[in-house]
């Protein structure tokens, strides 16, 4: 008899500050731009995106254009629902290879 396996859903394990902070960093350095937002989705989703929409001042479904797959938003709007998360953005140094 075959299962019927439930869809991976990120967001289900994205729990804690700390591992979605680590969880975006990671996700950022692909460079693949769509990546990235896919992450941003599931960290929101895991927040709550109606409550991550409004501490970032856009509505809900703006929210979920903004980080659909193939989406351009605005740095303003990263910017503000990164810190409507709870996190914020840094720029590190390139480790020496």
């Amino acid at each position: 008899m075959i299962e019927k396996l439930a869809p991976f859903d990120a967001s289900d394990y994205l729990d804690d500050d700390e591992v979605m902070a680590e969880y975006l960093a990671a996700c950022l350095e692909d460079p693949d731009p769509d990546v990235f937002l896919s992450a941003l989705a599931d960290v929101a989703k895991a927040k709550g995106m109606a409550q991550v929409a409004k501490a970032a001042g856009l509505g809900r479904e703006s929210l979920y254009k903004a980080l659909a797959p193939g989406a351009h938003p605005r740095h303003e709007t990263i910017r503000k629902v990164v810190a409507a998360l709870g996190l914020k953005i840094t720029i590190a140094p390139a480790a020496a290879e």
